[in-house]
C-alpha cells in the first residue's frame, strides 16, 4: 500500500504517536447510532458536539436506510449500547438531484460501465425519504419499539440541523 496511499500513511503515523483512544470500548458512550451520508463534508462527530466512542456512525450515500443499515442497527442496538438512533440526510446531496436513470446513463455515457443491475436509492424528495427510513426504522420486527429514531436534515451551507417531526 503505497504511492497513492502515501499521504494516508504519513497522516496516520502523526495520529499514532499522539493517539489517545485506546481505552475506549466499542459501545457507543451515548448509546447513539447516525445515519447519515458518505458526503466528505459532513463532519458527524462535530456537527453533534460528540467525541470518538460517543457514537455509532453509519453512512451511505443518501443517507438511506438499506437493509444493510437495518443489520447493523440491530447489532448496534443488542450488542453495542445503542438507544436512540438519528437519520441525518443533507441539504445540496448528490443523490437528490438525479434518479436512479439519471445516474446509471451517466456512468454508462461517461465510463462505459452498465451499473443497471444497481439500485442507487435516489431522493427525489428527501422528506420523503426521511420519513419512508424513520418508518423502516420504527416498524422493523428485530428493533425495539422503545427506540429512539428522529429525522434532521443537516444544512452544508451553515452546518445547522433542520429537525423534521413526524
Amino acid at each position: 500500500m503505497t504511492g497513492a496511499f502515501d499521504d494516508l500513511l504519513a497522516a496516520n503515523e502523526k495520529y499514532a504517536s499522539t493517539f489517545t483512544h485506546s481505552g475506549l470500548s466499542g459501545r457507543a458512550a451515548r448509546g447513539l447510532a447516525v445515519v447519515t451520508c458518505m458526503d466528505s463534508r459532513i463532519d458527524p462527530l462535530g456537527l453533534l458536539g460528540l467525541n470518538a466512542g460517543d457514537a455509532k456512525i453509519l453512512r451511505n450515500a443518501g443517507a438511506r436506510v438499506t437493509d444493510d443499515v437495518l443489520r447493523t442497527l440491530v447489532l448496534a442496538v443488542y450488542l453495542l449500547g445503542v438507544d436512540r438512533v438519528l437519520v441525518m440526510p443533507h441539504t445540496d446531496c448528490r443523490m437528490s438531484k438525479s434518479t436512479d436513470e439519471d445516474v446509471h446513463n451517466l456512468i454508462a455515457a461517461d465510463y462505459g460501465v452498465d451499473t443497471r443491475s444497481l439500485d442507487f436509492q435516489t431522493v427525489p424528495d428527501q422528506r420523503a425519504a426521511l420519513r419512508h427510513d424513520i418508518t423502516r426504522i420504527t416498524s422493523s420486527p428485530y428493533l425495539p419499539d422503545d427506540l429512539a429514531v428522529g429525522g434532521a436534515i443537516y444544512d452544508v451551507h451553515t452546518g445547522r440541523l433542520q429537525p423534521v417531526e413526524f
